[in-house]
């Protein structure tokens, strides 16, 4: 590619409404344009870069032996309301409807469409494993879009849904994509790491996240260095302390505590750790008959509440924080100084595993001003329900009993799901077994978000100069400078010569003939990114010599005429 019949167009600044780090980066390298909140264009060098994750995704796909199909961007929205989605997915789905007033919505996935194939091809158990895969434009309404492509409306994703006669099948066919999933990012030559996960709304059992890693994601992965443990945040279990409750020591006292009502600050008005205080959080549930029920639950004043753990606990699929009227009204006092001694037996009352095990703790004494200190399970009040309703900290034991837990930050780019049922029961997706008779489908479901890599590949390669693609996604792999192209005949022929030769042995290539000065031409391509590149200058020719210099070099490197094509080769392969 000459550079002359390309389009580049890089600036100087980034737009003001640009936030994070590659979103800025991509506005001013001139790879994609806003359009509208969260929609953007993919200017041509950002969709290089996309044409290439493609590739490497569709290459690996094929390779574990999903097929390759193409489904609608808009959908039917019969299809979701089999399911229940329809209602569920909330404004994210974005409903529209055709000329005739019927619905559709633009799909952001696709497990209804897959399965209505699904039931509408397969019938027999011999047409079984089969797993489809496409590459398709997806649109979820995000109430507020950011960061560029890491959180926009519209996006681009490849999604893959497996067929299985039965759970052994499934999961057979769930470690092949995970397998994939591995040397996709291998490829892709970018540091990620694979945590269990909550399926959210997708539903099924099993899950699995692939997070890039990155100082600004937006999510917590929490592992353990002497194991293979890994989780993201929502899902990491918080085991229960290894000692046990101690005796009591101190009396139950009610203690004024006049303003305090942050944990922070009671522990510091007692002189108190405080690991030693309880915080109360209350919770509201709407129940279909009778009066809603409220919650307590009970943390450790140094931990933070996990709401999807919370909403795992039986009878607490939909709750909400209740409001300070709710609180009031049930414990008398305004928030602050709320505790589980002496409230109404109407309050269900959980206690996170660290709670259960205190001794001595101090907790609200459900009158304003006051908290209760020396207070302990069983002789001041009985033990609730226990429960792991807290997000893990660093240094916490690991699950599985090999060491401590250790937390990093991640941008999740891939999600793999054991669907099982779900969906095939809901939309009656079976197939007729070796007797004849009608089975449920077992189905697994597996995405990348492939417009999504491009943002999580920038916020973890870049510098003051700008992007540093890894070679497998980047939009050119070298990049040629000619000083004085169009002045120097010698210049133009060696790196015409060059140029040439290097498209010859199959490197991607882009010659910058546009006559810019070095200095503008070094900033465009290192604002860009291009990981390798070479100089050609008439005082380095009159020794038979040009200059190489990969992107994250300090410093060039001379490299002899004749040998910069097995040199740059070498550096691919490396």
């Amino acid at each position: 590619m000459r550079a002359s019949r390309f389009f580049i167009s890089t600036l100087k600044e980034a737009p003001s409404d640009a936030e994070i780090v590659s979103h800025k980066l991509m506005l001013r390298a001139g790879m994609i344009k806003r359009l509208g909140s969260g929609i953007y264009t993919y200017m041509p060098m950002g969709l290089r870069v996309i044409r290439k994750v493609e590739n490497i995704v569709r290459e690996e796909m094929n390779r574990a032996g999903a097929i390759e199909m193409l489904m609608p961007l808009v959908q039917p929205a019969e299809l979701w309301q089999e399911t229940g989605r329809w209602e569920k997915m909330g404004p994210e789905l974005m409903r529209v409807k055709d000329r005739h007033g019927r619905d559709f919505a633009i799909q952001p996935t696709s497990e209804e469409v897959i399965t209505d194939v699904a039931r509408s091809e397969i019938k027999s158990y011999r047409q079984l494993p089969v797993n489809f895969y496409h590459i398709q434009t997806k649109f979820r309404d995000e109430r507020r879009p950011r960061f560029g492509l890491m959180r926009g409306r519209e996006f681009t994703m490849k999604d893959a849904y497996s067929f299985d006669r039965d759970v052994e099948g499934l999961r057979h066919s769930y470690q092949l994509m995970v397998d994939a999933y591995v040397r996709i990012f291998n490829r892709f030559g970018l540091k990620f790491r694979a945590v269990a996960a909550d399926n959210g709304a997708i539903g099924g059992s099993g899950s699995q996240e692939f997070h890039v890693i990155a100082d600004t994601g937006e999510d917590a992965l929490v592992y353990c260095p002497s194991s293979d443990y890994a989780a993201n945040m929502e899902a990491a279990e918080a085991v229960a302390p290894a000692a046990g409750q101690a005796q009591p020591t101190q009396a139950l006292t009610k203690t004024a505590t006049p303003a305090k009502v942050r944990c922070e600050d009671v522990a510091q008005f007692l002189g108190v750790p405080l690991t030693q205080t309880v915080k109360s959080i209350v919770l509201s549930m709407e129940k279909e008959e009778g009066p809603r029920e409220i919650w307590l639950l009970l943390l450790r004043g140094d931990h933070e509440l996990n709401e999807v753990k919370v909403g795992k606990l039986p009878g607490m699929g939909a709750f909400r924080f209740a409001s300070d009227t709710e609180i009031v009204e049930h414990f008398s006092t305004p928030p602050g100084y709320l505790g589980p001694v002496g409230v109404a037996g109407s309050i269900k009352i959980v206690a996170d595993r660290s709670v259960a095990v205190m001794h001595d703790f101090v907790c609200g004494a459900n009158a304003e001003g006051f908290h209760y200190t020396g207070t302990n399970w069983e002789r001041d009040l009985a033990l609730p329900v226990v429960a792991d309703i807290r997000n893990v900290v660093a240094g916490d034991a690991s699950p599985d009993g090999k060491g401590v837990l250790e937390i990093q930050r991640g941008i999740e780019v891939g999600h793999v799901f054991q669907l099982g049922t779900r969906y095939s029961e809901d939309m009656k997706a079976t197939y007729l077994d070796e007797g004849g008779k009608p089975q449920l489908m077992q189905m697994g479901c597996y995405g990348i978000g492939v417009t999504r890599i491009l943002g999580a590949a920038i916020e973890q390669n870049f510098d003051a100069k700008g992007i540093i693609w890894p070679v497998s996604i980047a939009p050119f792999e070298v990049v040629l400078c000619p000083m004085g192209y169009d002045r120097s005949e010698a210049v133009k022929a060696e790196t015409d010569k060059l140029y040439a030769a290097l498209i010859a042995a199959g490197v991607d290539v882009v010659l910058d003939d546009r006559g810019e000065r070095p200095g503008a031409m070094f900033a465009d391509w290192e604002l860009i990114g291009v990981p390798h590149r070479v100089v050609v200058g008439d005082r380095g020719l009159k020794e038979g010599m040009l200059e190489y210099q990969g992107r994250r070099d300090e410093t060039a490197t001379p490299v002899a005429l004749e040998s910069m094509v097995g040199f740059i080769q070498a550096r691919l392969v490396a």
